[in-house]
């Protein structure tokens, strides 16, 4: 399986403003210190292996959305954030150059406008050839999707769509086959709660938890996590928080930090954990301290635990599970 990252921002899109791009510029100019390049090619080694990420790039700025490819034909996509829109232009892309399959299955975290915003602005929903079926553990999925584009908030009502759309409800503690993947999923602290899910083929095992508050004392809450992240290849995990703003001023918000997302991939014996659900007033520097904060954790705090390696999400980030 392959994973793509095309929204990895919580709460509400965001865009840099023009004085950021500035002092990325200056950055880099005071980086290279009046050193010249023979070629692009120089520049961009100067980029790539000099700068950090946030100073040569830039995280992101589209809400919760990802793809899975590995299905037998089908496109599997997680949530419905503004990185949606992308993802269908590209879609249509892909159908135009390699003949792919017009069938999208959808897994919903949950149903917050964050993570559903993207589906007036998804291009496939307008083709009759499309086929998009919704999987959530919401039973009113499909009324929230249809509020959404009601005239009041919308120019194009839902009924205007042109695919065939269907919305299944599936059962958390059970395993359901979707095109070639078995797929379970597990309810999380969550206003109107949000659902992890957890995806299972050859072998190897990719586990989608964002939108979800993990608390230090919750000795529950970190057992059955523990099992559910077990062994995973790959976990994708809400860490919107630092640890010391999820229990003071954040608490009772709905989302996690770093630090509980490295003790439960730790407790679960996971291979690789993903930053994910950055908050929308982080700048890319800051983005670049908590991961070097959370990959300073985890080695502190390994002990006899297998090493867990620790990445950061960005808007086109691609991983191989």
């Amino acid at each position: 399986m392959l994973v793509r990252f095309w929204g990895t921002r919580g709460s509400l899109p965001v865009a840099p403003r023009a004085r950021a791009i500035e002092d990325k510029l200056v950055g880099a100019l005071m980086r290279a210190s009046g050193r010249t390049f023979a070629d692009e090619d120089a520049a961009r080694r100067f980029v790539n292996e000099e700068l950090s990420f946030g100073e040569g790039h830039s995280y992101g700025g589209a809400t919760t959305c990802l793809e899975i490819e590995g299905a037998d034909d089908s496109f599997f996509i997680l949530d419905m954030g503004s990185g949606l829109r992308e993802l269908g232009n590209d879609a249509f892309r892909r159908i135009a150059q390699q003949g792919r399959s017009r069938t999208y299955n959808f897994f919903m975290s949950h149903l917050h406008w964050d993570h559903i915003m993207g589906f007036p602005f998804f291009g496939p929903a307008f083709d009759p050839d499309a086929r998009i079926v919704i999987h959530s553990g919401h039973a009113d999925c499909e009324a929230a999707l249809r509020r959404q584009q009601e005239e009041i908030s919308f120019p194009v009502a839902f009924d205007w769509l042109r695919a065939k759309i269907e919305f299944k409800v599936l059962a958390p503690g059970e395993v359901h086959h979707v095109d070639g993947i078995d797929v379970e999923l597990m309810p999380q602290d969550h206003s109107h709660v949000s659902y992890a899910w957890k995806f299972r083929r050859d072998g190897k095992t990719f586990v989608f938890s964002t939108d979800a508050e993990h608390r230090m004392d919750d000795v529950e809450d970190k057992a059955a996590f523990e099992t559910f992240f077990h062994q995973a290849d790959l976990v994708v995990c809400d860490t919107m928080y630092s640890l010391a703003e999820s229990i003071t001023l954040k608490a009772d918000w709905g989302h996690s930090s770093n630090v509980m997302a490295v003790n439960l991939c730790h407790g679960a014996g996971a291979r690789k954990l993903v930053l994910f659900h950055h908050e929308p007033t982080s700048s890319d520097a800051d983005i670049d301290a908590l991961l070097a904060e959370t990959i300073r954790y985890e080695a502190l705090n390994r002990r006899d635990y297998p090493p867990l390696e620790v990445v950061c999400s960005y808007d086109s980030l691609e991983l191989e599970v």
